[in-house]
């Protein structure tokens, strides 16, 4: 949801960030790391019964019905809406709706794993058809792509258990993110801002990789607290076996977005797609399933963004 569009992310502190945490966790087996891969999960089963729409399935782009499939750039990981599963499968509540969605359409949805970074470039050069990794639906990215909206969300803090932080006066504190995130690029900074303009120290902001590294810094007490999606945060407190809880309240919500090339008809289509779902009740059997169904929505639109 809450991840930027634009990235300084290189590939090597890409590829050390994920050794760090590897370390981390053999040496450090009991102390609830998180893992890119997750058998301690929820195990949601496919929600079933959901059967080809005829006259949505016609409105397909002449691509999408010869191929029979839609081609989906998403990065991983970022639990619970997409990760890989112990065999390497990507999974997760993203998936899940996704893979509803083509069953309506009467197609296939294919994963292609990508940077972050890379997704909407992709998406503008035709190679994804649509982008698929928690992504707010922004006044700023709507320059660039279209939204369907099928999610709402909003960002939620973390701490250890039994040593608060406040996300509205964290001057002087270790915060960790995920890198290119909202809370990367805008969140975080402004707070810190407001801490050095009224002569605080700043805010000592943690930029890590990939999600499951920035649970890991609070887990092991490396951080003072963590800021993310709240069905993110929310993931990350379960898995951490009571190592970490909720700081604060949820706040900021706003829709995750399917990204469609600019002026796609396919975002009116998998917008159509969504709110069948949600008028059969089978989206929300969906939210259920992965426990989040606190962010569902009521109808889908394309290009919903709030700022």
């Amino acid at each position: 949801m809450w991840r930027a569009a634009v990235s300084v992310r290189s590939v090597v502190g890409r590829r050390a960030l994920q050794a760090v945490c590897v370390l981390a966790c053999g040496a450090l087996a009991l102390t609830g790391c998180t893992k890119n891969t997750e058998d301690t999960g929820p195990k949601a089963e496919k929600v079933g019964g959901i059967e080809k729409v005829d006259s949505l399935a016609a409105q397909l782009p002449d691509k999408l019905k010869s191929s029979g499939k839609i081609v989906v750039g998403v990065n991983v990981p970022y639990q619970p809406n997409e990760y890989k599963d112990p065999s390497g499968k990507i999974v997760g509540f993203d998936v899940d709706l996704m893979d509803a969605v083509a069953a309506t359409l009467g197609i296939k949805a294919e994963y292609t794993e990508s940077a972050f970074e890379k997704i909407i470039p992709t998406i503008q050069a035709g190679t994804y058809d649509v982008g698929m990794s928690s992504m707010t639906d922004s006044k700023e990215r709507e320059q660039q792509v279209d939204f369907a909206t099928y999610f709402k969300a909003g960002i939620q803090w973390a701490q250890p258990v039994g040593k608060p932080i406040d996300p509205n006066n964290a001057c002087g504190k270790r915060v960790a993110v995920q890198a290119n995130t909202v809370e990367d690029t805008d969140e975080i900074p402004a707070k810190s801002k407001k801490c050095t303009d009224a002569g605080k120290p700043a805010i000592d902001k943690k930029s890590f990789d990939e999600q499951s590294a920035a649970t890991n810094a609070v887990v092991l007490g490396q951080v003072d607290g963590m800021s993310a999606d709240s069905p993110v945060t929310a993931y990350g407190i379960k898995q951490s076996g009571g190592k970490i809880e909720a700081a604060g309240q949820v706040f900021d919500s706003a829709p995750y977005g399917w990204a469609v090339p600019k002026g796609s008809p396919l975002g009116k289509l998998l917008s159509a797609a969504v709110q069948h779902l949600i008028d059969s009740g089978k989206y929300l059997e969906i939210c259920k399933n992965w426990g989040v169904q606190d962010g569902a929505i009521t109808k889908s639109v394309v290009n919903g963004a709030e700022s």
